[in-house]
């Protein structure tokens, strides 16, 4: 596991994104959280502990919390890190890449978000996310679930980069996307200005993502033991295009 005093070369959702991200793009957490509490129900999973990978700044794990389940949060930004520590005081969170954590075992893991596309770890590769599927399956308990969502190719409809922005009382964030068909790779150029004192600060990230077939990300599931099952939403929330919602049961026996 990547212990906190260890240097990370490479910040992502720092300071000012981290605080965009968490005032401006609640949604995808706030919207998704009844269904997953429903999926957990409904897999007989009422208690114990939950391992978000990719917490970012606690909003799920805050669900998580209110339905009485214990939470461990990891994830590689410390600036949303600190958010969720503020946001959720029971809860524990780690710094550190979520392909390489520690997990403890649990009755289920959740990536809410697209966390298993990023190629934020300089190690992130295909082996790796298997390994990371396989170090889950042997985490749960028998029963247990593995809930997470992945981006798929797709993502930009034509060849020319697309840009956006969206605004707030005092932030704006301007993002570009670019895919890649033949390595289905998704590049996010981001452009934060938040308001700081009496002036606007400017902040850029640039994001790569790994774009990956459902279908084969569930047979991969499906080698390694899991039950596995795909679907376009969590309950009543709908995915954005071209994602897919799995959800993947160690068997009881």
């Amino acid at each position: 596991m990547l212990l906190e005093n260890q240097v990370i070369h490479n910040e992502y959702y720092k300071e000012d994104l981290a605080f965009i991200h968490d005032v401006g793009f609640a949604d995808y957490a706030l919207k998704s959280a009844p269904g997953l509490l429903e999926i957990l129900k409904q897999n007989q999973i009422g208690e114990g502990l939950v391992v978000d990978l990719g917490c970012g700044s606690g909003l799920w794990a805050l669900e998580l919390t209110k339905a009485h389940y214990q939470v461990l949060g990891v994830d590689l930004s410390k600036s949303l890190i600190a958010i969720a520590r503020q946001r959720v005081p029971e809860a524990e969170f780690r710094i550190g890449s979520l392909f390489q954590a520690d997990i403890p075992p649990c009755n289920a893991v959740t990536s809410i978000g697209e966390c298993l596309n990023y190629l934020f770890d300089s190690n992130n590769n295909h082996q790796t996310l298997i390994q990371l599927f396989s170090g889950i399956y042997r985490a749960l308990t028998p029963g247990g679930v593995f809930i997470f969502d992945m981006a798929e190719p797709g993502q930009v409809l034509q060849e020319t980069p697309t840009q956006g922005f969206t605004e707030g009382d005092d932030w704006i964030v301007l993002v570009e996307k670019a895919e890649n068909r033949e390595q289905k790779t998704l590049t996010r150029r981001i452009i934060t200005f938040r308001k700081v004192g009496g002036h606007y600060r400017r902040d850029d990230e640039v994001h790569h993502l790994q774009l990956y077939d459902a279908t084969e990300v569930a047979q991969e599931l499906s080698a390694i033991g899991f039950q596995v099952q795909m679907m376009p939403s969590y309950g009543h929330y709908s995915l954005p295009k071209a994602h897919t919602a799995f959800i993947a049961r160690k068997p009881t026996k």
